[in-house]
């Protein structure tokens, strides 16, 4: 397990490369939760989710996973690329005209690995949730997966969705929570506080725990199998990451300024000696 985890972290930190490098290079872009989310994605995708060779916009007999707060989508291509979905070089194209990497994940592009645009916020819970039923429907025993953010749970679709899941026995289907406290224009707690976040998921009747530790490896791993354990019992289970926005570069950290802001040159050469390369640079 130690090697293992040592490999994520080289494999995370190469994706912190890709984000900050792809937002620097067309000077657009949401680095600091994508940066906050590296360690929960890599995981996912390199370690917990059981994955088909090859995609199909089907997901039959492999778990599926939804990004719903999309602006993020920097760390989603890294790590399709890096799990071989698309050419790695292909990153060189976020955010490009006539680019499949557009800045909000599309489908029309035919990108492999996106089944679901995400422009929208609050819209992927719902999208899982039917994903997660119609895997019921076609007797696919396999999981579904979505990511949302915080300040996205502000959106009023989603609540619609959590009281929903929960009244239809939705219990094939983990919803993980980015809690890093931010969002565009200042803390969650400043903008539209939400109070406790756990106490309400329980009291649409999820099953709800917490992974304090968000960007430590092992913490995901360890907590993602407790919420797979808790699945086929009846209920939907949230999961409640604890990230940092902006995590593995300090002076992205403890803010939310670098939401949807690109690093200068000199911000960038300092945040990639902070990252060295270990994958190799697309």
């Amino acid at each position: 397990m130690t090697q293992q985890i040592s490999n994520l972290e080289q494999f995370t930190q190469q994706v912190r490369r890709d984000i900050l490098r792809m937002v620097h290079a067309v000077n657009s872009g949401h680095p600091g939760g994508s940066l906050g989310c590296a360690e929960f994605l890599v995981t996912l995708y390199q370690h917990i989710m059981k994955r088909n060779e090859g995609f199909d916009m089907n997901g039959i007999n492999e778990d599926l996973f939804f990004l719903s707060n999309g602006h993020i989508s920097p760390v989603f291509y890294s790590v399709l690329a890096r799990s071989g979905y698309f050419s790695v070089s292909e990153l060189a194209t976020f955010r490009k005209l006539n680019t499949r990497l557009q800045g909000h994940p599309t489908t029309h592009e035919g990108l492999e690995g996106i089944r679901m645009a995400s422009g929208s916020l609050g819209q992927g819970l719902s999208v899982a949730i039917g994903a997660a039923q119609a895997k019921k429907l076609n007797n696919d025993t396999n999981l579904v997966y979505v990511l949302t953010g915080d300040g996205e749970l502000q959106e009023g679709q989603n609540w619609e969705a959590i009281m929903y899941a929960s009244a239809k026995s939705v219990d094939n289907l983990i919803a993980t929570v980015d809690l890093n406290g931010q969002q565009i224009d200042g803390s969650t707690k400043d903008v539209l506080n939400m109070g406790n976040i756990k106490a309400k998921f329980e009291a649409f009747d999820w099953d709800v725990l917490e992974i304090t530790e968000g960007n430590n490896i092992e913490a995901i791993i360890n907590g993602m199998a407790d919420a797979k354990s808790r699945t086929g019992k009846g209920k939907p289970v949230c999961v409640l990451l604890h990230t940092e926005m902006g995590h593995g570069v300090d002076f992205m950290m403890y803010t939310h300024a670098w939401h949807g802001k690109a690093p200068s040159n000199e911000q960038l050469e300092n945040a990639l000696n902070q990252n060295p390369a270990t994958l190799g640079d697309y």
